[in-house]
C-alpha cells in the first residue's frame, strides 16, 4: 500500500531469489553472446542510493569478458574539449558484450548542473541532444536500459555514517558526496528537469526505490531480465579427456622456490 513501509525481507529469501535471479543472468549472458547483441545499462541515483552493490550482485557470476562495468572518472583537459558524449561512446559494447555504466553521461544533467561544472548552455544543450543521443543507440540496435535508483534523504545520511565508520567502506564517501546533502532540494529539481526530457517512449527510466537495498536488488534484476527477450542457449557439449600416463616428469624440490607463507596456519 501507498505510505506503508514493506516488511523486511528474510536474508533466507532474498539469497535464494537472488541466486535464482543471477542463474538467469547467465542465461542471458549467454544470449547476448550467442545472438550477437549489444546490452547497454545505466545506473543512475543519488549518492548512497545502491547503485554499486546491485552491480556487484548482476556481474558476480558473469564472464567479465563480454560483460564489464564502465564507471568513468572526472573528464581530462583533453576531454572537456570534446563533444560531450565522445567520451561514453567508446565504453558502448560490441556484439555480444553487456556494459553496465556506473554513472553515465547524465552526469550533466546532475552533479555537473547542480554543482556548476558546467554552463547552462551546456546544460540545455545537453537535454536537447540526449534523447536524440540515445535513440540512435537503439535504431542501431543496441538494447539500452536506464535505471534510477531514488533513496530518501534520512536513509542517505544513515547510509553515509555507516560509510564514515567503516574503514572497509570509508572510500565511498568523498567530499562530493557530503555536498549532496546540502544540495538535496537542488539534485530533486535536477531529476525531475532530466526526466521531464529524456524519460520517452523509445529509451524509459524505470525507477527503483531503494531504501531497502535487498528489494531493490531483486527488483531492478528482475526486471532487467523481463524487459529482454532472451532464451536458453544450449551450452556446448564438453567432455574431460582422459590423462595421460606419465612419461617420468618430476617435480624440482621445494627448496629451490619460493612459496608464499602459510598464513592460514597461525590462525
Amino acid at each position: 500500500m501507498a505510505g506503508k513501509k514493506a516488511a523486511e525481507l528474510p536474508r533466507r529469501v532474498y539469497e535464494a531469489e537472488l541466486l535464482r535471479l543471477q542463474t538467469e543472468l547467465v542465461k542471458l549472458q549467454e544470449w547476448v553472446r550467442a545472438t550477437g547483441a549489444r546490452l547497454v545499462v545505466i545506473f543512475e541515483g543519488r549518492d548512497a542510493a545502491g547503485k554499486g552493490g546491485t552491480i556487484k550482485r548482476v556481474t558476480e557470476h558473469l564472464n567479465p569478458r563480454s560483460a564489464r562495468i564502465a564507471a568513468l572518472p572526472k573528464p581530462t583537459e583533453r576531454e572537456r574539449t570534446q563533444w560531450y558524449f565522445q567520451r561514453y561512446v567508446e565504453h558502448l559494447p560490441a556484439a555480444g558484450e553487456i556494459v553496465l555504466f556506473d554513472r553515465s553521461w547524465y552526469n550533466r544533467a546532475g552533479v555537473e548542473h547542480v554543482m556548476g561544472f558546467c554552463t547552462k548552455e551546456e546544460y540545455q544543450l545537453f537535454l536537447r541532444h540526449c534523447p536524440i543521443f540515445e535513440r540512435m543507440l537503439v535504431e542501431s540496435g543496441i538494447l539500452l536500459r536506464k535505471y534510477w535508483f531514488s533513496v530518501s534523504d534520512t536513509e542517505q545520511q544513515d547510509r553515509f555514517r555507516k560509510r564514515l565508520d567503516d574503514p572497509l567502506r570509508r572510500w565511498k564517501l568523498s567530499p562530493m558526496d557530503l555536498e549532496s546533502i546540502t544540495h538535496w532540494e537542488a539534485y530533486s529539481r535536477a531529476k525531475d528537469e532530466m526526466l521531464v526530457h529524456t524519460d520517452v517512449p523509445d529509451t524509459p527510466w524505470y525507477l527503483v526505490e531503494s531504501d531497502d537495498k535487498r528489494r531493490a536488488r531483486l527488483n531492478m534484476i528482475a526486471h532487467l531480465l523481463s524487459t529482454v527477450p532472451y532464451h536458453d542457449v544450449p551450452p556446448p557439449v564438453l567432455e574431460l579427456p582422459k590423462r595421460p600416463s606419465s612419461t617420468g616428469y618430476e617435480r624440482p624440490p621445494r627448496d629451490l622456490q619460493t612459496y608464499v607463507p602459510d598464513h592460514a596456519a597461525s590462525l
